[in-house]
């Protein structure tokens, strides 16, 4: 006659078989994670790059603070930076912080990643290229890495 219950062996096994599931799945969800965090990041550069051209185009005049561009991009790790000559713009938006940059290239192609945080506008032209002459730099500390997106637009 057998006892009620289960055995040590049938126990051992479903505990194999769950840290199995749990050891399959783990890779998977963190990589959706990270694609989700640089997918965000990517969004809010190009909203922050399309809001910059329309204050240009309807308004006539280049943004005073990053809320005047996008009210829910949290200007704590944005920043956006420009130098103007004969009407045309070039215009870096960049966001600090870790971000997969294969996975940002995914949603926004045009757009860089380097383990440097730019934290100060003095330290774009080292990164982007250009030496802007206005822009927002972030104001979150200890925080490694920069996204960021480089354009040029002509305002007539």
């Amino acid at each position: 006659m057998r006892k009620k219950g289960f055995s040590l062996v049938e126990l051992l096994i479903v505990l194999a078989v769950m840290a199995a599931l749990i050891a399959t799945i783990t890779p998977v969800a963190l990589n959706a994670i990270r694609k989700a965090k640089a997918t965000q990041v990517a969004q809010n550069l190009k909203t922050l790059a399309s809001a910059f051209e329309n204050m240009l185009y309807v308004e006539g005049r280049t943004p005073t603070t990053i809320s005047s561009l996008a009210r829910d991009i949290d200007d704590d790790k944005y920043g956006i930076a420009w130098t103007a000559s004969s009407g045309t713009y070039t215009v870096v938006v960049w966001a600090i912080g870790e971000v997969s940059d294969t996975a940002l290239k995914e949603v926004l192609s045009d757009a860089h990643y380097t383990s440097t945080a730019i934290k100060e506008l003095s330290e774009i032209e080292a990164v982007a290229g250009f030496k802007p002459t206005e822009g927002f730099t972030p104001t979150k500390e200890n925080i490694s890495g920069t996204a960021y997106y480089t354009f040029t637009v002509t305002a007539y």
